[in-house]
């Protein structure tokens, strides 16, 4: 139980618990041999290569993340330390430039000490001293007075720890440095504790929008701490990133484990999980723990890239003649390429087509009714793309209110608006950086938003709501509508510049009553709801049934029906009592229709279902058993 003691006892902070008196000589030794081997000597004054205010600024610009974590939500809880003691805290990049610093501006000697913006503290220019030396070991450290090897620097004790980002890469210091004759007991604990909290806060800042994050500690009451575990795991139950707390007392490399191999529990109780809930499970078969589960913020998509493992092959290029090639593994909500079509020739040729134009700059409209699988085909084509290390981000332009689309869409300063988040938001948009951003509904756009992203189509720049600054964007643009967009426009809805914009390569995906492969094709989604949930085969009766509904909500439809019969057979052969009944009002209504009107020409039942509906178009393509454009192009002929 050794490893569970350490995690639980705050003492582990404490300067000479990870690091033995010994093994701190040592490491000053080695540094002193290095600063000898610099060509230094204990009389050489420091030379800390400071850079040009221009450079300075860009640094900062490169760490805003690190740099608004570490002031904005980390600093505060350390004031009352910096306004009752003369001490320093900075902030160094991994160069061991300081970035910025907070706290007494003089101690020692005063405005010399050398801590301030765009110094670089470097055994090479500074000898042995806190910032330096951490960034070398990659270890916390304390440098007391005589331990720095330029006599220059001995007026000052120095306290640093690394801080590694979410990939486990080091990406900076944090440091407190203060007058040598001060008590320095604490100290060194104290900054490993700060770094930690800045590592969590870099962790839920860029998994919390679409993660699950599962804090773990062995204390109830501390399941909120700085030094509680931290894993973030994908839908399926990876871990693809986690703290250095939860690999230390766990004591093993967690990258791309399952939970269920962790803990005892599977992913499908982590999802149910109440958010105030604690769970109580066992780790590794030996430690109780607390867990805490704290749920996504938006079901945005996101491919995980935690570290890579090196197993993936990029898939080959499709040509007319051979099919799609796949990666050697996918994750379960990833429909291959090859099994998007079963048999239809007109989804056949839309797979390839897409599929070769993802690595082209050229972007992709899908029109399609509502729950045709719009998303599904995007997600198969995103995974099977150069870009399927980056984000999906999935953009419902229908389900966000007016509003807010601009602040969702293209991020905002901290203060720009009456209830914005405090520390700002970086924005859908620029979340898709490097991979793929799929605008659903994009006919259901406002015109003032329409007008902003055109120019960031236009200029592949973003700007956030109440800033200036400007972000470069690099995004496969895919986009989707069950609107007539070029009626759209011609009625002033949407914009023409920005549909040309849009509309590279413009393809339908049609209905699931329209398919040739209607029949294959549910047989193929049940087998897929069997591999989640064990249950028996359709019936040729079932499936003949199933394939003669005309199933006015497609896939989404489908799949409801499929689920609710198994729920309902309950592992038994099933059967048409267990189909909700609104399945059987659409299949009345169906036959009601094809019976009335099998002998009238398509063009004059269209013409009639549409006085009937009163010119709903929707409705009147549902009805007909055709699709939205199929009404579009006869109202168009007879006008």
């Amino acid at each position: 139980m050794k490893q569970q003691e350490e995690f639980d006892d705050e003492a582990s902070l404490k300067p000479n618990v990870n690091l033995t008196d010994e093994e701190h000589k040592q490491q000053i030794e080695a540094s002193w041999y290095r600063c000898e081997q610099f060509g230094l000597e204990h009389s050489s004054e420091p030379d800390f290569s400071a850079l040009p205010r221009g450079e300075l600024t860009d640094l900062r610009d490169q760490h805003r993340s690190l740099l608004e974590t570490t002031e904005n939500e980390i600093i505060p809880y350390y004031e009352n330390i910096l306004s009752n003691s003369a001490c320093m805290i900075v902030l160094a990049d991994r160069q061991g430039h300081v970035l910025n610093t907070w706290g007494q501006k003089r101690f020692g000697r005063g405005l010399y000490h050398g801590l301030v913006e765009g110094n670089q503290w470097v055994e090479e220019g500074v000898g042995t001293n806190a910032i330096g030396t951490a960034l070398i070991t990659g270890r916390a450290i304390q440098v007391g007075r005589d331990e720095h090897y330029l006599r220059a620097n001995r007026f000052m004790v120095g306290s640093a720890s690394p801080i590694y980002d979410t990939g486990n890469e080091l990406v900076g210091v944090l440091d407190i440095s203060s007058d040598a004759y001060l008590p320095q007991d604490h100290t060194l604990g104290m900054v490993k504790l700060m770094s930690l909290s800045v590592e969590n806060r870099l962790i839920f800042s860029a998994f919390q929008q679409d993660h699950f994050i599962l804090t773990f500690n062995t204390n109830l009451t501390s399941l909120d701490s700085h030094w509680s575990g931290l894993l973030v795991l994908d839908e399926r139950g990876t871990i693809v990133s986690a703290n250095r707390r939860a690999e230390v007392v766990l004591a093993r490399d967690l990258a791309l484990l399952n939970i269920n191999q962790v803990f005892d529990c599977d992913m499908r109780e982590i999802k149910h999980q109440p958010l105030h809930m604690p769970m109580k499970l066992r780790a590794l078969g030996r430690y109780q723990f607390y867990v805490k589960v704290i749920p996504p913020v938006t079901q945005v998509m996101k491919i995980p890239d935690f570290r890579t493992s090196g197993a993936y092959s990029a898939p080959q290029p499709v040509s007319e003649k051979t099919a799609p090639a796949l990666p050697t593994s996918i994750p379960d909500n990833v429909i291959p390429l090859a099994e998007l079509e079963h048999g239809d020739e007109r989804v056949r040729r839309v797979v390839k087509q897409a599929h070769k134009i993802m690595e082209k700059d050229i972007p992709i409209l899908i029109h399609g009714e509502t729950g045709a699988g719009k998303e599904i085909f995007v997600r198969s084509l995103h995974y099977h793309s150069s870009r399927n290390k980056e984000m999906l981000v999935a953009v419902n332009c229908a389900a966000i209110p007016s509003e807010l689309v601009e602040s969702e869409l293209f991020g905002y300063e901290k203060g720009a608006f009456t209830g914005a988040q405090n520390k700002g938001s970086i924005g859908l948009i620029r979340r898709a950086h490097k991979g793929t951003l799929f605008l659903d509904e994009i006919g259901e756009m406002p015109m003032a938003v329409q007008s902003r992203l055109l120019r960031v189509l236009q200029e592949r720049v973003v700007t956030p709501l109440g800033s200036t600054d400007v972000y470069p964007v690099d995004v496969k643009l895919i986009s989707a509508t069950n609107r007539n967009l070029k009626e759209e426009v011609a009625e002033g809805r949407f914009r023409q510049d920005l549909y040309y914009r849009i509309s590279g390569l413009n393809i339908e995906l049609p209905s699931l009553r329209e398919r040739s492969d209607k029949r294959e094709l549910i047989g193929y989604v049940h087998e897929r709801l069997r591999k989640e949930e064990a249950g028996p085969p359709l019936s040729e009766a079932m499936l003949e049934m199933l394939a003669q509904h005309p199933w006015p909500g497609n896939m989404r439809q489908l799949v409801h029906v499929l689920k609710v019969g198994m729920a309902m057979a309950d592992g038994d052969e099933l059967e048409d009592w267990h189909l909700p009944d609104d399945f059987f009002d659409d299949l009345r209504a169906s036959s009601k229709a094809v019976t009335n009107d099998e002998d009238i020409p398509l063009e004059e039942r269209i013409m009639q279902l549409l006085e009937q509906t009163n010119g709903n178009v929707s409705q009147t393509a549902k009805l007909a058993g055709v699709s939205r454009n199929t009404v579009y192009k006869y109202a168009r002929d007879r006008d």
